[in-house]
């Protein structure tokens, strides 16, 4: 993969070719050791390392951040965390496929049937398997979490020259900002508060 980056960086960046083709034309760059390499010769970081470094560092001000929060932003949060932990999808194999369409950009929990701890604690906590999808088809499956899938989610973001969905924008900018410190030093004025907020 090594040998082929120009090439391959080239088609990215000028063909913007859809996932699918590049599914086909280049697998290998589907399997987590070369998207962190991928990672690597694009950005000159390492990004396993440097993206759990940061979220074990920024963890606990991010969490005391959040249950600080009061007002109508507390309330929109208690809401929101509550609607996920009461959600679980259940949909035929076809609803699956279309629903799995329509997704741009993200991250498929699955847990299994048969455990009878199923609810929606373990839908977060513990999932049977993690998955990434891009452009509608999964593209990685079988991770073990959350945070793996959406580190290797980052590293396929950054291969394959990928826009950030315009709803999660700013928290891909977060990420690339100030957990891999990548990019512009100059931050909006929200993002250089929430940084000095975790830095406190």
């Amino acid at each position: 993969m090594d040998q082929t980056f120009a090439l391959r960086r080239k088609e990215i960046v000028e063909e913007q070719p859809p996932v699918s083709r590049m599914v086909e034309r280049w697998p290998a760059l589907f399997t987590e050791t070369q998207i962190y390499d991928e990672f690597s010769r694009v950005a000159s970081k390492n990004l396993r390392q440097q993206f759990y470094e940061a979220l074990d560092r920024h963890t606990p001000s991010l969490i005391r951040m959040m249950k600080s929060k009061r007002g109508k932003v507390g309330q929109s949060l208690e809401g929101f965390l509550r609607q996920i932990d009461s959600q679980v999808m259940t949909v035929s194999s076809a609803g699956f496929v279309l629903t799995c369409a329509q997704v741009p950009v993200g991250i498929l929990t699955v847990i299994s049937e048969d455990d009878p701890n199923r609810n929606a604690t373990s839908l977060h906590l513990n999932p049977t398997s993690v998955a990434v999808i891009l452009e509608g088809e999964i593209v990685l499956d079988d991770l073990s979490s959350y945070a793996e899938a959406f580190c290797l989610l980052v590293g396929l973001i950054y291969a394959l020259h990928i826009d950030y969905p315009k709803s999660m924008r700013y928290s891909f900018e977060f990420i690339q900002k100030v957990l891999l410190d990548i990019g512009q030093t100059k931050l909006s004025p929200k993002m250089q508060t929430l940084k000095n907020s975790l830095s406190s």
